[in-house]
């Protein structure tokens, strides 16, 4: 299963529809892989609060009708990284999107970990309570937005689900980046699962953006991992190394805690 990840520059100056577009062109240059991943808020950017009000739009919205288009030219399964969402009632979420290869919707993930503590994203969006997990045909996806990177019991969850590849879009700061390199491998490791950890570029709302996209392997390997700047990292995984490796190394099977009893 081929993976491409893009890590976007999102740059304020912009326009969204601009930026619409060129996203739509960076997957349709994909053609060649299964799997495409944008990164976190790429439309608004993560850390421009200010603007997440206006440039909210339903599901159906632009952003939904343009990674639909693109995800059907390329025929590849698409994960949309994020856009704010604005619900029926008002509220904003930070949605993912997941289209498979003809643009029908294949899943949404509203993101459960806000962050902010007491502040932007924490207070400005409401928080999703599902985990999400989207079947292909190679592999079986667990759904996940930059913050939950923190919280591995969400990843545990997904993997007692049947997950096998997390993917996990971000607009992660720079001056944390050693934290979102240390947890994607964890996250990897601790669910012997593939991790495809797709960051963004340049700087929104004053906050200097990480990038440094990441493929991680089940053992833990770093199979591809981007520099700051805009770049597409291309991998090729091997479905079938997720279950070898959860055999010849059992240790979901030893677990104790954390597990349901009669």
């Amino acid at each position: 299963m081929r993976a491409s990840l893009i890590q976007m520059h999102v740059d304020p100056a912009e326009p969204v529809n601009s930026r619409r577009e060129r996203a739509g062109s960076l997957i349709r240059e994909r053609a060649s892989s299964d799997l495409v991943v944008l990164p976190e808020l790429w439309p608004v950017g993560a850390f421009a609060f200010e603007t997440f009000a206006d440039q909210a739009e339903p599901c159906e919205g632009p952003t939904h009708q343009a990674m639909s288009q693109a995800a059907r030219d390329a025929g590849v399964w698409l994960h949309a990284g994020s856009f704010v969402e604005r619900a029926p009632d008002g509220t904003l979420y930070n949605t993912s999107l997941v289209f498979s290869p003809d643009g029908a919707l294949a899943a949404s993930y509203r993101k459960i970990h806000r962050f902010g503590f007491d502040k932007g994203e924490a207070v400005l969006m409401g928080a999703g309570d599902t985990p999400v997990m989207v079947p292909l045909p190679d592999t079986t996806l667990g759904l996940a937005t930059c913050y939950d990177l923190r919280f591995p019991e969400l990843f545990r969850q997904l993997v007692d689900a049947g997950a096998q590849t997390l993917v996990i879009p971000a607009g992660w700061p720079a001056r944390r980046r050693a934290h979102w390199s240390l947890l994607a491998r964890a996250r990897a490791v601790e669910n012997q699962s593939y991790v495809l950890a797709c960051g963004t570029a340049g700087t929104n709302g004053g906050v200097e953006q990480a990038g440094h996209s990441v493929v991680v392997d089940p053992w833990g390997e770093v199979l591809a991992e981007a520099g700051p700047y805009e770049e597409v990292l291309t991998v090729d995984l091997d479905p079938a190394k997720v279950a070898k490796t959860r055999a010849d190394f059992p240790a979901l099977r030893d677990r104790v805690l954390g597990l349901d009893t009669p």
